[in-house]
């Protein structure tokens, strides 16, 4: 098992190039668990990318796309360019996150609406397991313990900006402000909140105005918008990755104590949404069960402690009753 912070950055990299079925199995399914968390506002796909053990790869492989990868395309030694951008990884990867956004994006859709509450103490448990797993991969320090505090007051505070939400945001709103440019734009800014543990790219789009727009893009199977949304999100993660890669580099532990900081203040999202659910559910004649959101946020919570323990080898909390190989 890995055990050193190179170890670990060493065992994620090596899915950058997989070779077997399960590697690409597991790749597959963390994009679908990406795709999933990032339909839902306050919920970052980037947290699942961090506690499945890829974020650095996912990092490194998009900040590939560089001149190096363009000379190779030139002397067409297509072989080698699919290497150095890690190809099979990236493709891998963006077939599961796109399989979970067509395939779910109407359940989402509809338990946002009809089940908000139960929707938001699930991924509740999710974001407490994903802190818990983070925080003992970061060197602490008081100037790390300084940075995380910030991190979490920003987010704290962005996620409790006024009359945002799932369902803050009027159906005709995203339709009135729809134009090309906009939805570029959009795409660019949403991506980087996208691949950064605790800020969800979908509440970026509720933010702007875009979220239901493009929800309902995706639901309609309209796919010229959606392309010209994509083109934005290329835009932004081909710039935003070169800036997160050298600061996991060089600032490792500063940057995974503001990302934990952000994944902490992200929490008040969930709850806020998972309140007002209740009185949602409470109207429409269903009162969420106390019993079956405290099963959901122990349910979420487990599946992410399991996956970073079977990822990583060392999640505290299973550590607590399992006994570590010698």
């Amino acid at each position: 098992m890995p055990e050193t912070t190179q170890d670990v950055i060493e065992a994620e990299r090596q899915l950058g190039h997989p070779r077997t079925v399960l590697q690409y199995l597991r790749i597959f399914i963390t994009g679908f668990f990406m795709g999933s968390a990032d339909i839902v506002p306050g919920v970052s796909g980037g947290t699942i990318a961090f506690i499945m053990g890829i974020y650095d790869t996912l990092i490194d492989a998009i900040k590939s796309f560089n001149l190096d990868a363009l000379r190779l395309v030139l002397a067409r030694k297509i072989g080698a360019f699919i290497d150095h951008v890690s190809l099979r990884f990236l493709i891998t990867l963006g077939i599961g996150i796109l399989a979970a956004v067509f395939t779910l994006a109407h359940v989402l859709e509809g338990l946002l609406e009809t089940q908000p509450t139960y929707v938001f103490a699930w991924f509740g448990g999710l974001v407490l397991a994903s802190i818990i797993a983070v925080a003992p991969k970061i060197g602490w320090s008081p100037l790390t313990v300084i940075v995380l505090i910030v991190g979490a007051v920003f987010a704290f505070w962005l996620t409790g900006l006024g009359g945002l939400g799932t369902g803050a945001e009027p159906e005709a709103a995203g339709a009135a402000s729809y134009d090309l440019l906009t939805l570029f734009v959009s795409g660019a800014i949403a991506i980087v909140a996208m691949i950064l543990p605790g800020i969800s790219g979908s509440f970026i789009l509720v933010l702007l105005g875009q979220y239901r727009t493009v929800l309902s893009f995706v639901t309609e199977r309209n796919f010229f918008p959606l392309i010209v949304f994509a083109l934005g999100c290329v835009i932004g993660i081909m710039l935003f990755s070169r800036v997160l890669s050298y600061l996991l580099h060089h600032y490792r532990s500063i940057t995974l104590a503001a990302l934990v900081g952000f994944m902490l203040g992200s929490l008040r999202k969930v709850w806020i949404e998972a309140a007002a659910g209740v009185d949602t559910m409470t109207a429409a004649g269903a009162a969420p069960s106390l019993l079956m959101v405290i099963v959901l946020i122990v349910f979420g919570f487990a599946i992410v402690t399991v996956l970073d323990h079977l990822s990583s080898g060392g999640n505290p909390i299973v550590r607590l009753f399992v006994r570590p190989r010698k």
